[in-house]
């Protein structure tokens, strides 16, 4: 055995550019230079031997024999003639999560995706519908949407449940309407519904479709209430119950500055949006004054006004009633659109919620109109 401390008993350079001795490894004249050029660039997915966007595409490319042989591309088309729909699934193919239409749980899985439970139903498979979904929280709120057929993406259901007549039959409708009935645990559905009370029970339902102001004025004695300055969702839940306890045609809110259909106005209304259309309109001021024209009387609620509006005059014809907010009232540009101004008379408070003021309104306006049929 060598002593001289070389490379090991052949006396070879060891790895590294250096000898175990310290002496520089002698070079190779150039002919080890093809090793230091690569591999190139990484290939996509699809071009990658074993990789399973590889497999998947060759699986792809081999069930459909027009197509030419190799792996297909990462384009995303759409079937001629077939348009896209309102949340991201094409009537022609799945969608970009693996969703495909038409599956007996509304939320079945394309062969050869790779989508796990909890995304065909969490908040990635609302991205790709277009917007984030609203949730109803609650077995009275879950229960009435149900009932009037609120278009729905789940029905998400605690472990462990009372036994509840309405879970029972909340259940029912879901599979009736084709909706998915997800169990979920206590901290899920807390995380779904962002901490509110919901029994045990929340649905996801899709972002609210708002009608157009003047599908409101339809008919020869319409009642719709337009909201002015309400930021407040629950208020506009409200407010949607008491339009569908008297009788009334719609809401209509502006688009800016103001609360919309979501998951707190599903539940404050119990289930009366279902039933109750709500407009927005991006100028209040000027519906307002498109309402007139169309022979509707505009009333604003107003504290300070000398009428009152038990004996409102106009409450026979065409009415549109505008509340204003508890804290600031009708705006300026509002009240000069007004044709009369009524006072709610109390005594002993400030000022009212919006949304009693206008179940307080709708029941006068509903009395005076019964007292006029009668007449």
């Amino acid at each position: 055995m060598s002593g001289n401390g070389g490379g090991g008993r052949s006396g070879k350079p060891a790895p590294g550019g250096r000898t175990k001795s310290g002496k520089p490894r002698p070079g190779t004249g150039g002919h080890g230079k093809r090793k230091l050029e690569g591999k190139g660039p990484t290939p996509a997915a699809e071009f990658r031997p074993g990789h399973p966007a590889q497999r998947r595409a060759a699986a792809t490319a081999a069930a459909k024999p027009g197509d030419a042989g190799g792996p297909r591309t990462r384009r995303a088309t759409t079937p001629e003639g077939s348009g896209r729909s309102g949340y991201g699934v094409s009537p022609g193919g799945p969608s970009r999560y693996g969703v495909s239409p038409g599956s007996p749980s509304g939320y079945g899985v394309s062969p050869g995706s790779r989508v796990s439970p909890r995304a065909r139903t969490g908040p990635r498979a609302d991205a790709a519908a277009g917007g984030a979904a609203e949730v109803v929280a609650g077995r009275n709120a879950v229960l009435e949407s149900l009932r009037a057929s609120v278009p729905a993406l789940a029905l998400h259901v605690g472990p462990r449940l009372d036994a509840d007549d309405r879970i029972t039959e909340a259940i029912k409708l879901a599979a009736d309407h084709g909706v998915a009935v997800v169990e979920a645990g206590r901290s899920e559905l807390d995380r779904l519904t962002g901490g509110a009370v919901h029994q045990g029970l929340a649905l996801r339902i899709r972002p609210y479709a708002y009608a157009h102001p003047q599908d409101l004025a339809a008919g020869p004695r319409s009642l719709i209430v337009a909201l002015d300055g309400i930021t407040d969702p629950r208020n506009l839940g409200a407010v949607a119950r008491s339009v569908a306890a008297f009788g009334g045609d719609g809401v209509l809110i502006p688009v800016r500055r103001s609360a919309g259909v979501t998951a707190g106005a599903w539940k404050a209304s119990a289930g009366a949006l279902a039933r109750v259309r709500v407009a927005q309109t991006p100028n209040l001021t000027r519906e307002l004054v498109a309402y007139a024209r169309s022979g509707l009387f505009v009333v604003g609620l107003d504290a300070t006004a000398e009428g009152d509006i038990g004996s409102l005059a106009l409450a026979d014809g065409p009415l549109v009633l505008v509340i204003g907010s508890e804290g600031k009232g009708l705006s300026r540009l509002v009240a000069r659109q007004c044709d009369l101004l009524a006072r709610i008379p109390i005594s002993g408070a400030e000022s009212l919620n919006a949304s009693v003021a206008a179940g307080i309104a709708l029941y006068q306006v509903s009395a005076l109109r019964a007292a006029a049929s009668g007449a």
